[in-house]
Formats: C-alpha cells, sequence, structure tokens
C-alpha cells in the first residue's frame, strides 16, 4: 500500500469511517454536516428499533407515526476520503474509523 503524506509532505494515515453504532448514535446530524463526500444518510428507527428507511431535510413524514427516533448510518463508505471531521463533532463517540492501511479494497 502506498504512503499518504500530507501537503507538505508530513506521513498522513487516513482514517475510513465503516461503522456508526446504532444504539448510541442520537441522530443529532453534525456529522452528516461536516462530511465532505455524503458518507452518512439520517435514519428513521422506530419503537422496537427496526430502521424505518431513510429521512431527508424536506420530508416531515413520520412513517405514519411509528417515528420514535433518528440515527445516522454509513450509506456509502467508499466514498470516504478519512478526514476524520465527523469523529471531531461526534458528541457520542458512537463512530468506527480504520486505518486507511487496515481496510480492504
Amino acid at each position: 500500500m502506498s504512503e499518504f503524506k500530507t501537503r507538505a509532505g508530513s506521513p498522513y494515515t487516513p482514517l475510513y469511517l465503516t461503522d456508526i453504532n446504532g444504539e448510541t448514535c442520537i441522530g443529532c446530524g453534525r456529522c452528516f454536516k461536516v462530511c465532505p463526500q455524503g458518507v452518512m444518510a439520517l435514519y428513521g428507527v422506530n419503537d422496537e428499533g427496526e430502521i424505518l428507511g431513510i429521512v431527508t431535510d424536506d420530508d416531515d413524514d413520520d412513517f405514519d407515526g411509528d417515528l420514535n427516533r433518528k440515527i445516522m448510518k454509513v450509506e456509502n463508505a467508499g466514498a470516504c476520503i478519512g478526514c476524520n471531521a465527523c469523529a471531531r463533532v461526534c458528541p457520542k463517540n458512537c463512530q468506527t474509523h480504520v486505518p486507511a492501511d487496515q481496510v480492504a479494497a
């Protein structure tokens, strides 16, 4: 695997987002807002913990009254550039990041 470097030439290892713990995620959206690549999506969850579907900004649908809470999920892991911005803003530390040299292609 090639070595990653910053623009200044210093060694750098990207940390790719691979998972978000749905039990601890509060669906605040901070990670989504700072992600430059659209890696995550906000999902609705019912009382039983079942995923109802993607929640959109212009969608006030409460999934026919079944919406209990919202959580973030990794939607497009391959788009992650390893900037780790999402981890820096997450108040619950519910994300799993893996160094680039440990991620299978």
